[in-house]
């Protein structure tokens, strides 16, 4: 069997190990968040706007924190990722919460045989289409799960990130969709210094190819904005240039480091 064909069963594994070395993070700040923080940034919570009884569909959603930060600002939530370890936990951290948060695990092509309804918000965020061979199947699992009208909010790392080697010195990957990308990680984002080493199997994606396959499957994209920053330290050589504004220190303000949009069923 070619290894790219057991991609889901290698990336599973490696969110599994991945994910108590998470729990434990700094990254994470777990503590901080059963005692009320919320894990959403101004980026994505600008463009949900106003959750009151709302219904979302959360793809992607590792252990649950932005799954459970939504229902806390009132929504209505189903969680879903491929990592059975991060739905146990994620499941545990609602409880603990006290939030009804729903979480399914399975992976985002798999979902329709997992789950029959309509949201009013289908919701993704970073590091997420990376481990997605074909974006033309994950849009046409967003439009599915949307409600006529309903509107997908999505907020990812740029791929001019990904065109780079881990120490963003070289240019290394070709922006474009090439194929998959097996490669061997020591530690993780959350803990570069974690005694743990994963494999992984994943893909890049041009901004052509994410605009192309949501308008293809009738979604209007709405909004589109690329930021210079990440809200996150999890690059290398990261540092914080503003207050919640991480950047790569010898590129500075350079390169694009996020990208979001939303976008509206009309068919």
């Amino acid at each position: 069997m070619n290894i790219e064909d057991n991609y889901l069963d290698i990336n599973r594994q490696s969110w599994n190990a991945r994910t108590e070395t998470h729990l434990r993070s700094d990254f994470y700040d777990v503590n901080g968040f059963l005692a009320g923080k919320n894990s959403l940034n101004n980026i994505e919570l600008n463009l949900l706007g106003d959750l009151s009884n709302r219904s979302v569909l959360h793809l992607q959603c590792h252990f649950g924190q932005d799954s459970i930060s939504l229902s806390r600002l009132g929504a209505e939530v189903v969680g879903v990722d491929l990592s059975d370890v991060a739905i146990d936990h994620a499941r545990e951290l609602a409880k603990q919460s006290d939030v009804s948060t729903t979480f399914i695990c399975s992976d985002v092509y798999d979902l329709p045989n997992h789950l029959d309804r309509q949201f009013d918000i289908v919701f993704t965020s970073y590091g997420t289409i990376g481990w997605l061979p074909d974006l033309d199947r994950w849009a046409k699992v967003i439009s599915k799960f949307l409600k006529p009208g309903g509107t997908f909010v999505f907020a990812e790392f740029h791929p001019v990130v990904w065109m780079y080697d881990g120490q963003f010195e070289n240019i290394e990957y070709r922006y474009f969709n090439s194929g998959a990308i097996i490669e061997t990680e020591k530690g993780t984002y959350a803990d570069k210094e974690a005694d743990i080493e994963v494999k992984t199997i994943g893909w890049n994606h041009s901004l052509g190819e994410v605009f192309g396959s949501l308008i293809q499957n009738g979604l209007v994209i709405t909004y589109f904005e690329e930021f210079d920053y990440s809200p996150y330290n999890n690059f290398s050589h990261s540092v914080e240039s503003e207050p919640g504004k991480f950047r790569v220190a010898h590129l500075a303000d350079k390169i694009p480091m996020v990208y979001a949009l939303s976008a509206i069923k009309t068919m």
